[in-house]
């Protein structure tokens, strides 16, 4: 099967589909409808997998650009002719072939262009519903984003739900190998964060709880991952509270170094106002870490209360300041029993190997359905 593969940008989370992908008996071609100013991924596109050279992915993408895009995605379809096109997100990427009629059409939700960006405007939603109504098979990562899905009008028997998963080799428990020795952190309890530092993620609501965690709670240390918009804001809380000098501003972090950082944690980190199936929870559960993330009805599907770690309403910095300091407080033993607790969650649910399988039985199924028309 010849499967377009269409994508917004070149992330790891495309990386991983891709490599998949490259793994099957399919010929697999990869479109990326930009070039966003942050890469974070640095592999290269997997070996196997054809790069489709066209007008986008050279540069952000701007709506203006649309229609010339569009004319030249039609030339694409028509040069390449796809047994099957994946594309997503919904309202930018698979936008495209469900204007130009290409069939069939796996449209896959990335979490928030659903469970946010089709409620930002009239032409958004509008979008969501088109894209869905001209789609032939839907991929979502969750429960919260299938439901978004149904109340749209996308009937549940083309639908694939399946948490993208996690590689549970590689993201797996494991000693420091150092990390902490290197910072001074031997004897401190330490928190990673690893979301992108953008409004989305709720970092301010980090930032505010950390700060006041760390006033009543002196051991408790920060390792920071990624980068982002709101980098001078939440130097400017942390330098306010006088807390700054327990941040360790890490960086952009390759796949491959990635758990090395979460072995040297105690406690995982997110007060996202949205989300998917976050991948970066499934990392952190993966190598037995205690979470504490916002209640949003995604992280309820993964995180139950007391026994992977905690959950705290969404935004309210005070209670996520109250859970780090418990944390950093509780006898090593029972932080040991939400860590095993936490990897038997992701051994149960999160494994990539087995979840990626639905897809590739979708389509299958997806062009048999075609063949038969």
């Amino acid at each position: 099967m010849r499967v377009l593969y269409f994508s917004l940008d070149y992330t790891p989370h495309d990386h991983r589909f891709l490599a998949t992908l490259a793994e099957t008996e399919h010929e697999v071609y990869y479109l990326r409808l930009q070039r966003g100013p942050r890469q974070t991924e640095n592999r290269p596109v997997p070996d196997g997998v054809h790069i489709v050279r066209w007008a986008g992915g050279r540069r952000p993408f701007r709506w203006r650009d649309f229609p010339r895009l569009l004319v030249d995605f039609r030339r694409v379809v028509r040069r390449l002719q796809p047994d099957l096109i994946h594309a997503g997100p919904l309202q930018q990427v698979a936008l495209f072939p469900a204007l130009a009629g290409a069939h069939p059409l796996v449209a896959m939700s990335w979490g928030s262009d659903l469970l946010r960006d089709a409620e930002r405007n009239a032409f958004y939603r509008w979008a969501s519903r088109f894209v869905l109504s001209r789609a032939d098979a839907f991929v979502g990562d969750c429960e919260t984003v299938a439901q978004k899905a149904l109340s749209l009008g996308f009937p549940r028997e083309k639908m694939a739900i399946f948490p993208w998963g996690v590689d549970l080799t590689r993201f797996s428990p494991g000693p420091d190998d150092g990390l902490r020795a290197r910072w001074g952190w031997q004897d401190a309890f330490v928190i990673i964060h690893t979301r992108s530092w953008e409004p989305l993620y709720g970092v301010e609501v980090m930032a505010q709880a950390f700060t006041r965690a760390a006033r009543q709670e002196p051991r408790l240390r920060l390792m920071l991952l990624g980068g982002g918009s709101l980098a001078p804001r939440l130097r400017e809380i942390w330098q306010r509270g006088g807390v700054l000098d327990r941040v360790q501003f890490v960086g952009q972090v390759s796949q491959r170094h990635l758990p090395r950082y979460y072995r040297a944690a105690d406690l995982y980190l997110s007060a996202s106002h949205s989300d998917g199936s976050s991948v970066s929870l499934m990392e952190a559960l993966a190598c037995g870490l205690p979470v504490a993330v916002s209640d949003i009805p995604s992280n309820q599907e993964w995180v139950r209360q007391g026994i992977e770690g905690w959950l705290f309403p969404d935004g309210d910095a005070a209670a996520l300041a109250r859970i780090l300091v418990r944390a950093a407080r509780i006898p090593r033993e029972q932080l040991q029993t939400l860590g095993w607790a936490a990897r038997r969650r992701a051994e149960e649910r999160a494994n990539w190997a087995q979840n990626v399988q639905r897809l590739l039985q979708l389509y299958v199924l997806v062009q048999k359905r075609e063949s038969a028309l």
